[in-house]
């Protein structure tokens, strides 16, 4: 099995997180500035399989598409058009952010640490890509 990595996409940086290659544990990688994100995106494939790309779907509470969802789907274009042979799948990112912040908390991770909107984004692309591999996990069953 290849890896999953996911990409909460944001127009100035973008949290990124992979899976481990059985698929069952996400971790953060890193952030990477969005105009840095497709090169980033090309090395890493290089030197790891990819099975999947997953980015978050950006969504208002109601179920409509935020004002990044255009942004999103147009970079998803140019994932596929780099990335033939890997699939990009999307998930609902409702609600991340708050689960990254209310982690750090938990945590314990300082005031100054918890501002740091970066780790923020890396969190919630972690949180995507554990809760994608889950919903993957139960409709299995």
């Amino acid at each position: 099995m290849g890896r999953l990595l996911s990409i909460d996409y944001g127009t100035k940086r973008c949290g990124i997180a992979v899976s481990d290659t059985l698929q069952i544990i996400a971790n953060g990688l890193t952030t990477v500035k969005t105009s840095e994100l497709l090169s980033f995106l090309k090395e890493y494939a290089n030197k790891e399989d990819v099975e999947c790309f997953v980015m978050g779907k950006p969504m208002q509470t109601n179920g409509a598409p935020s004002d990044t969802y255009s942004k999103v789907m147009s970079f998803a274009k140019q994932l596929e058009k780099a990335f033939p042979d890997i699939p990009v799948d999307f998930y609902d990112e409702r609600y991340t952010s708050v689960i990254a912040h209310q982690a750090m908390l938990d945590g314990g991770l300082k005031k100054k640490q918890r501002q740091d909107k970066a780790l923020v984004d890396e969190i919630s692309a972690c949180i995507i890509l554990q809760d994608y591999m889950n919903s993957k996990q139960r409709n299995k069953v």
